[in-house]
């Protein structure tokens, strides 16, 4: 396969993509594969909880209809996507590649052998379809009600409905970090919320979670996220933000509805950690693939309780390698079928664990939040969110 087809390919692809739907994806890069001499291309997304990957058709409701489905956990192309690198079947005839946007796993892409043959497909076009594939995949999901039903496997709440529309992505990474995020239960969370931004040499990043477990709740916390990035991008500190969302709070719900939060600013050049504290579960830090620390900085009363405490701001100096964790009261409060507690140590300690079996981050988190699902029996009375953020320290500079 010659570097000048693979491209006339991918370009013919993009110039096709411009006034296509999420529908029309299969079509699309299936005809790229075999201009690209491939014999085809099936394109398969993973649901909300990841679970399971469903084939993309184009055809019926959810435009899966008529498709494949897979799981995750111990299958070929469920390898892919848990691994993220390209994996081929045993008779080295087709290949599943990880789709992403960026650093977040969005899918898998099956790209055949050309017709008649058994040649494994050539890696530098998988990959380049696949990657192909993430961008088209994240332009047209936004306004396809089929996407939104090929993800779900059961039906979704009006607040969570809400919530996850206002999320950012689950994963991001560059060369300075990755934060990665996890928020159960996915098809009825009502009151937490999580939210992280980049702007030049600084990650912002915070954490909520409103009172309740109802539609109320999934307006608190959608409020308090809301005003949180109209006042973070207008330039306000840490502190002001945090009284920003408590006169937002009280001006449509008086007294009667409140968030706890944990608003940070992470200085990526130098590791400097800024926060505040509204009330949360404080952060933990882990560091050295080890060694576990709470960060501790004086609480001012949770947003919307009009407490009239001081937000004082802290700071904390994060080395490179240096994870912190922001979480919610759901994940170390899910009670075991004795009563017994998940915890802040088996929380943590799960994810030292995994950290030392080399898995992506986002693998990470999806086995900690099945962990925690199988410890509650899959019946979660909070919503459990964690935002983890991997500080790498500042690169070397280019010479």
């Amino acid at each position: 396969m010659s570097a000048g087809a693979l491209g006339r390919a991918l370009s013919r692809l993009l110039e096709d993509s411009h006034t296509a739907t999420f529908d029309q994806l299969p079509a699309l890069l299936g005809a790229a594969a075999r201009r690209a001499g491939a014999g085809g291309a099936r394109l398969f997304v993973a649901d909300l909880q990841e679970d399971v990957l469903r084939e993309v058709t184009g055809v019926g409701l959810d435009a899966g209809h008529g498709g494949q489905e897979a799981r995750i956990e111990g299958t070929l192309p469920g390898r892919a996507y848990r691994m993220l690198r390209i994996t081929t079947t045993p008779t080295g005839s087709t290949c599943w590649s990880p789709v992403l946007d960026g650093a977040e796993r969005l899918g898998v892409l099956r790209v055949d052998p050309a017709p008649g043959t058994t040649t494994v497909p050539d890696q530098d076009v998988v990959r380049a379809l696949a990657s192909m594939a993430g961008l088209l995949l994240v332009s047209k999901r936004n306004n396809s009600d089929a996407h939104a039903r090929l993800t779900r496997t059961r039906e979704m709440s009006v607040p969570a409905e809400m919530q996850w529309t206002l999320m950012p992505p689950r994963t991001f990474a560059n060369d300075r970090l990755t934060v990665s995020a996890v928020m159960e239960p996915a098809y009825q969370v009502a009151g937490d919320a999580f939210d992280y931004a980049i702007a030049d040499d600084h990650a912002h990043l915070a954490v909520f979670d409103a009172m309740g477990h109802d539609t109320a709740a999934g307006l608190t916390a959608s409020l308090a996220m809301a005003t949180c990035r109209s006042h973070r991008r207008s330039g306000s500190p840490l502190a002001a933000v945090s009284h920003a969302i408590e006169e937002t709070l009280m001006e449509q719900f008086g007294h009667s509805r409140y968030v706890t939060g944990i608003l940070a600013d992470l200085d990526l050049a130098t590791g400097q950690l800024s926060w505040v504290n509204r009330g949360h579960l404080l952060p933990v830090v882990i560091r050295g693939g080890r060694w576990v620390t709470t960060l501790h900085c004086s609480p001012a009363g949770p947003m919307g309780t009009g407490l009239g405490l001081p937000a004082h701001g802290c700071t904390d100096q994060l080395e490179p390698g240096d994870r912190l964790l922001l979480f919610t009261d759901g994940i170390t409060e899910a009670r075991g079928a004795h009563g017994e507690l998940f915890g802040v140590e088996r929380f943590t300690d799960f994810l030292i664990r995994h950290h030392a079996d080399g898995l992506p981050v986002a693998e990470t988190l999806r086995r900690l939040i099945h962990a925690v699902l199988d410890h509650h029996d899959s019946r979660l009375e909070d919503d459990a969110t964690v935002l983890f953020c991997e500080w790498h320290g500042k690169p070397p500079t280019a010479h």
